[in-house]
């Protein structure tokens, strides 16, 4: 992955991540009390007793609970150090009560890099649980394995097959992560979905072939009468957004005659602090897109911060549609565009996260860490986290069929 920014904006990131809960009870001794371990880069992790001398602590409990699982536990196949100790090093960072800073094992950190590059293998859909924690296609994306086969938004997923990878599992009960780590693999291999859809009685059982998912990061149609509003439609904040932004803003601008702009946020996680400056920099002379407070004294530092270029929007009308999905960065771009565009929010209310993370990628073994480092505030001193933002125009979109979210912010023009 290659970046035009400086290191220290590059690595900015609000992405929004699903946790794992830590996989090894002693995780939280392990933890808090201090320890020193060794990972190579074959994965290989070694394990010393010997505590740092700046850590004032009493690691008797946690080689106690080692020692008896190592000479009592039955299934000595199950005792296997690597895992232990990344879940020792999980409770530690799950102490901190945070669900944003997080301890994230080789696999895992390889799936948020695939993300924030925009490229992965997979059979391209994006999915979510519903509010009954149901895993569901939230969407299949353009030409990609899975629309092919024709899978739709709103199908229910079920079960999950994989012969290369012996996974053959209910999702009832799955996590996010876990769901997308065993439907995302190598190209060219296979894994069996188990559809529920609304109006069919039989589930549908589809094989997907894995290819090489290119994650188009804004997209842009046009609309309302005579196609004069401009929809960008942003998916994510990652390393390819600003260079597709800007080829789209220049298509807009070509176009000519258009007389408002609908800035799509849905289902938008979020991901890197720069890029949602940069996109704002289309829309104001002059501004401070986002504020951030550091430490607990809240001392208010932020590099650049501000909008960087001449705006090729400026003056046009703007409406924002967000959702439950709208986060981190997605949310940042929404209160900038409210405090400093005076735009119209049309939707659902926001995710809610207020918090930026650094992320250190070059942990041994192909492990990350992300640390909450400050939390974040719009143009006018506003903190969402865990409040999310209140569109001005509540609207819901009942069915998969109808945009009601999308006609709704038409109007406002």
């Amino acid at each position: 992955m290659s970046f035009r920014l400086d290191f220290k904006k590059a690595r900015s990131s609000v992405l929004i991540l699903v946790v794992v809960v830590a996989s090894f009870v002693g995780g939280y001794y392990f933890g808090v009390e201090g320890f020193k371990a060794k990972v190579n880069n074959a994965l290989q992790i070694s394990v010393s007793q010997q505590v740092p001398p700046d850590i004032s602590a009493n690691m008797d409990l946690f080689w106690t609970v080692w020692k008896r699982l190592d000479s009592q536990y039955y299934d000595k196949t199950k005792l296997d150090p690597n895992k232990m100790v990344y879940g020792a090093i999980e409770g530690m960072v799950n102490s901190l009560g945070d669900p944003f800073t997080m301890f994230l094992p080789p696999d895992q950190n390889k799936t948020i890099n695939e993300d924030l590059s925009g490229s992965f293998s997979g059979v391209g859909i994006q999915i979510g649980l519903d509010k009954t924690s149901t895993l569901m296609v939230e969407a299949p994306l353009p030409s990609s394995p899975a629309e092919k086969a024709g899978v739709k938004a709103g199908d229910y997923i079920t079960r999950i097959k994989d012969i290369k990878k012996n996974i053959d599992i209910s999702t009832s009960g799955i996590t996010l992560s876990d769901a997308v780590s065993d439907i995302r693999g190598t190209v060219g291999t296979t894994v069996t979905l188990t559809l529920v859809r609304s109006g069919v009685s039989a589930p549908i059982v589809v094989d997907l072939v894995r290819a090489k998912i290119d994650v188009p990061s804004v997209v842009l149609t046009y609309t309302g009468d005579n196609n004069k509003i401009a929809d960008l439609k942003v998916n994510s904040f990652d390393a390819t957004t600003p260079d597709e932004w800007n080829k789209a803003v220049d298509q807009v601008i070509s176009h000519g005659g258009v007389t408002g702009i609908i800035v799509d946020l849905r289902d938008n996680p979020g991901g890197y602090l720069q890029d949602a400056i940069d996109l704002m920099s289309d829309f104001v002379k002059q501004g401070t897109v986002v504020v951030k407070e550091e430490g607990v004294n809240g001392e208010i530092k932020c590099d650049d911060c501000a909008t960087q270029k001449s705006p090729r929007l400026f003056g046009l009308p703007v409406a924002v549609l967000i959702n439950g999905g709208s986060a981190s960065a997605s949310e940042i771009m929404t209160g900038a565009l409210q405090d400093l565009v005076h735009a119209k929010t049309v939707g659902i209310k926001s995710f809610g996260k207020g918090t930026v993370q650094e992320p250190e990628d070059d942990l041994a073994g192909g492990s990350g860490l992300h640390v909450t480092v400050a939390k974040w505030l719009t143009p006018n001193g506003t903190w969402v986290h865990g409040v999310g933002i209140t569109p001005d125009v509540v609207v819901e979109n009942p069915t998969a069929t109808e945009d009601a979210q999308l006609k709704a912010a038409i109007k406002l023009f």
